[in-house]
């Protein structure tokens, strides 16, 4: 246990995956892989969108600011992790834990822009011709600008309490990065703050984002039921499913972590999914938004054509 004279923590000690030893060479390949493969592939949607003129749409703006969010989600937490798996010592100090709440404020950036996307689809569906107008650029700017202001200001909040706590006895963490539930539980100072905020700020970005996102697909739904033809059904449906399984996975993974208790018997589970939002989910959303979307696919086409013509 590293500690100064007056017996304050300032390194703590990730596990990480050392459970695994033996699959030390395998994990970090696959890690490795995921995440080169989580950066091109958003990089290229984002790089797509801007270039072709087709996509410049509200929808696809949001997008683009998706994969932004999940480029910075990866890059992190991920480069830490990657390292950590051939380092026999495994600390950080108190104030690089404090840095990687950094991906707090994405968690919570991208929270807000589901939202907000869930309501441009609204808009699409339920009021087509005043689309344009509802969804205009400067609309779209401020939505994004707010989803990230909103983002940044829940995490100072969390980093601002963070900063008086002391911790003063056990440092070790059994995770890949600084997971605020067990930094709680190392703590000597009293969390009750913290037991306090976590729940107001769930319910503000939590909870108002899946509000919205219910409602506007209620009036969603009540709009496609009363479409007369099975193929504009259908296409109005497949406008919001690449939505939908992206909220999903958000979503679920971020109700699995924080509605259990941080007990022993949830820790393998409890990294298992901060994988899964961490690392997984950001190498999905492109796919998810790429593999069933006829404009991606056909503006994928255009500039093959472009390319090898």
């Amino acid at each position: 246990m590293m500690r100064e004279k007056n017996s304050t923590v300032v390194k703590f000690i990730l596990l990480g995956f050392s459970e695994f030893p033996k699959l030390t060479i395998a994990l970090f390949s696959i890690f490795l892989g995921i995440c080169l493969m989580t950066l091109s592939w958003n990089m290229c949607l984002i790089t797509l969108i801007k270039l072709d003129t087709h996509l410049h749409t509200p929808m696809y703006f949001f997008l683009s600011n998706l994969s932004f969010l999940d480029i910075c989600y990866v890059s992190t937490i991920t480069p830490r992790m990657l390292l950590d798996f051939f380092r026999k010592y495994k600390s950080i100090s108190f104030v690089g834990c404090t840095m990687q709440y950094f991906f707090s404020s994405l968690g919570l950036a991208e929270c807000c822009l589901l939202a907000a996307m869930a309501y441009d689809r609204y808009a699409a569906i339920c009021n087509p011709l005043l689309y344009t107008a509802i969804m205009s650029p400067s609309l779209c700017v401020q939505m994004v600008a707010g989803c990230c202001i909103s983002g940044f200001f829940g995490s100072f909040i969390q980093l601002c309490a963070l900063l008086q706590l002391h911790f003063c006895g056990p440092n070790v963490i059994n995770h890949f990065f600084c997971d605020l539930p067990q930094l709680l539980t190392l703590s000597c100072s009293d969390t009750l703050f913290f037991k306090v905020m976590d729940p107001v700020l769930t319910m503000i970005f939590g909870l108002t984002s899946v509000l919205v996102i219910m409602v506007s697909y209620g009036y969603i739904i009540v709009t496609i039921l009363k479409i007369t033809s099975a193929e504009g059904r259908s296409k109005a449906f497949n406008t919001c499913a690449s939505h939908l399984t992206t909220v999903t996975l958000f979503f679920g993974s971020g109700i699995f972590i924080y509605m259990y208790p941080n007990s022993e018997d949830y820790v393998s589970q409890n990294k298992l999914t901060s994988i899964l939002y961490i690392v997984i989910i950001p190498m999905l959303n492109p796919l998810i938004y790429s593999l069933r979307n006829k404009e991606i696919k056909d503006s994928l086409n255009r500039w093959n054509k472009k390319l090898f013509s």
